[in-house]
């Protein structure tokens, strides 16, 4: 994250500040947020209720700033005893953590805003917000005042209020607006907007006219959620109070109302209600993929073992081969959900992205076919990333299959790169998006388009608008969990009958000669061994197929269901145990766990982890070897028997990289 420029001392604004935090770092790093943002800070700090109460009593101040959660008592509590005070103070919740339902709940509460404590730059800009809105509400309390006492003053805040203040009849004509209201609704001056009705800014008229019923029907209404449209047909959400006044002697009553747009602060919520529903079902995902991964492991195993045996002219081997199919296509899907679930272990390298889509280039054009054009804009110098090749190839071929299938009569598809720059205020407008410099991968299509339903769940794992034999709704699902779990950020622009376009933005690295894949020194499939190897796997299917083919290569098998176990025959074991194999996700202590608890006593000993769902220890293998080190379920016997062999042959410190 890139530090702001500190504002001159001159421009300081001055700010004083009650905080409702126990922990003195987090204090430390909102008040250094907010002086880099050019305020001049004084803050006192409480912890609990009774020091928060006499703060309240003793001294002004322009916002509050208070944790969600506190020894004792919360955030909630302090907005309660503040608003029970009749207090017009904007609260600001600053939390570590805040689930969607309780984030609603807190704004409906009275709370101005939620930062969360990992997005702590945008706490200025919510303090300046809700100030603002406080200096709004008190600007329309003294507008009201200035009606009664003068006309003209009146009139003068009317046209300087920052919310929309307008007056109109109830059969839609606008009778006056401020400026704030005219660009508001996307209007170029004051006099263009009351050249227009309210059916304009209506998403239909039946609406509007339920709007109109409800002000003449409750005379008054404050503080409704409402969506309206702009001029240009975009929508706005804004925040509305209105009464229905009488009019002149002989004229009918009409509507007096003020407004606030808050459409940045829905999108906001849209996005947390997204983003909170895409991690529930990314873990979902990643647990079907566990279960699945280790039944596979069994059917894929035992499948290999029937075809090894059965004879080549046996009516059963065509049945023994179509099992193994469907479960490495079943294997196929479960990668998929991995993908999603951002669970993968991945293999990153700095990359020159412009480089891997020239390579790909003969690929795309046989996948599209003849009746779509292709073309590509690739920037010349382009940044570079750190990212799994193979992963980023697989981005760009799922993104080409989905605008491909979106253009069934024929059309130009376009890929196109560039470097930019995502500042802090689109990184405020975007839920786990950072600010600094990135590279962008444009993927566009001239096809059928997507309305706004379909955009909303474009990434849901087995969401597909395709027919049922063409596809499985895994494909986009697996560009946006690869692209999190790179680090970037994808979003889409579509409309119907006018294309789409996936932006891929993934984190610029430090310019250096992209990395070349390692080349492996490949070994006989089929070599056979002596060795000790202690085997932990808690799943008994897996663990019975894997040491049946341990045995069958020739290894002392030493078995282990539980890491208590494992732990006991390691000390135990007089011999040598040159390799462990061990699953990465097990009850009481994980795989990476229990290989530095055995790292001291056993420092000879090489470590294989295997897991169909790597879970939390994702980030601990990201440092390893992972061809070398870790196998993915399902795998073969071919497969476990290789990799097995391959790190016991390799040099004494490859395959050991645990911190004991």
């Amino acid at each position: 994250m890139t530090d702001r420029a500190p504002v001159p001392s001159a421009a300081a604004r001055p700010l004083r500040v009650l905080l409702v935090e126990n922990n003195p770092a987090d204090v430390e790093l909102c008040l250094r947020e907010l002086k880099r943002d050019g305020f001049d800070v004084t803050a006192d700090v409480v912890e609990t209720m009774e020091d928060f109460r006499q703060r309240l009593a003793s001294q002004p101040y322009d916002v509050i700033l208070a944790d969600y959660s506190l020894p004792g008592w919360n955030g909630m509590e302090a907005l309660r005893e503040l608003r029970a005070r009749s207090a017009d103070l904007p609260f600001i919740l600053v939390t570590g953590a805040l689930g969607e339902e309780a984030a609603v709940a807190c704004i409906k509460s009275g709370a101005s805003d939620c930062v969360l404590k990992d997005r702590l730059p945008r706490l200025p800009l919510a303090v300046q917000r809700a100030i603002q809105e406080r200096s709004i509400r008190h600007q329309q309390e003294a507008a009201a005042l200035a009606q009664r006492s003068s006309e003209a003053r009146y009139r003068l805040l009317f046209e300087r209020n920052l919310a929309g203040v307008y007056r109109a009849t109830l059969d839609g004509r606008m009778l006056d607006l401020n400026e704030a209201c005219a660009r508001i609704f996307g209007y170029v001056s004051r006099e263009e907007a009351l050249r227009h009705t309210l059916w304009d800014i209506a998403p239909s008229r039946a609406e509007m006219e339920m709007l109109i019923a409800l002000v003449q029907k409750q005379k008054t209404f404050t503080d409704l959620e409402v969506q309206l449209k702009r001029i240009d047909g975009r929508p706005v959400w804004i925040l509305g109070s209105a009464n229905l006044v009488e009019g002149e002697p002989g004229e009918p009553p009409a509507i007096e109302g003020t407004i606030i747009d808050i459409t940045d602060r829905k999108r906001l919520e849209e996005q947390l209600r997204q983003s909170a529903k895409m991690e529930a079902v990314g873990r979902l995902a990643g647990g079907v993929a566990h279960d699945f991964n280790n039944l596979l492991t069994a059917i894929l195993g035992y499948s290999d073992i029937l075809l090894e045996r059965l004879p080549a002219r046996s009516p059963l081997r065509r049945h023994a081969l179509e099992v193994k199919r469907a479960g490495e296509r079943a294997a196929d899907l479960t990668r998929q959900l991995l993908a999603f679930s951002r669970q993968q272990v991945l293999e990153p390298r700095v990359l020159d992205l412009n480089a891997v889509v020239t390579d790909m280039q003969k690929l795309l054009r046989r996948l599209i076919g003849e009746h779509i054009e292709l073309t590509s804009h690739l920037e010349p110098g382009l940044g570079k990333v750190k990212a799994d090749p193979g992963q980023i190839e697989q981005v760009i071929l799922n993104l080409v299959v989905n605008a491909r299938d979106a253009m069934p009569e024929g059309g130009k598809l376009t890929l196109s790169t560039r470097s930019v720059r995502l500042d802090e205020r689109y990184a405020s407008e975007n839920l786990n998006v950072k600010p600094g410099s990135y590279v962008l991968l444009s993927v566009t299509d001239t096809g059928c388009g997507m309305d706004a339903e379909t955009r909303a769940r474009i990434f849901e794992p087995f969401f597909t608008t395709k027919g049922k034999e063409k596809g499985t709704g895994l494909g986009l699902a697996t560009v946006y969990g690869v692209v999190r779990q790179s680090g970037g950020h994808i979003e889409v622009e579509s409309e119907l009958g006018e294309g789409s376009t996936f932006n891929v933005y993934l984190p610029q690295v430090e310019a250096e000669a992209p990395e070349r894949p390692q080349q492996r020194r490949k070994k006989p499939g089929g070599r056979h061994g002596s060795e000790t190897v202690l085997l932990v796997e808690d799943e008994e299917a897996v663990r019975v197929l894997a040491r049946r083919v341990l045995k069958a290569q020739g290894y002392h098998v030493l078995e282990a269901r539980r890491t208590g176990d494992a732990i006991r025959l390691a000390e135990t074991y007089p011999g040598p145990i040159p390799l462990m194999v061990t699953d990465i996700v097990m009850p009481q202590m994980s795989g990476p766990d229990l290989a530095r608890r055995l790292a001291a006593s056993r420092p000879e000993m090489k470590v294989l982890f295997m897991s169909g769902y790597p879970g939390g220890s994702v980030d601990q293998l990201q440092g390893l070897d992972a061809a070398a080190t870790f196998i993915q379920k399902p795998f073969t016997s071919a497969t476990l028997s290789r990799k097995v062999r391959e790190l016991l042959d390799s040099s004494s410190s490859s395959g050991r990289h645990i911190n004991a």
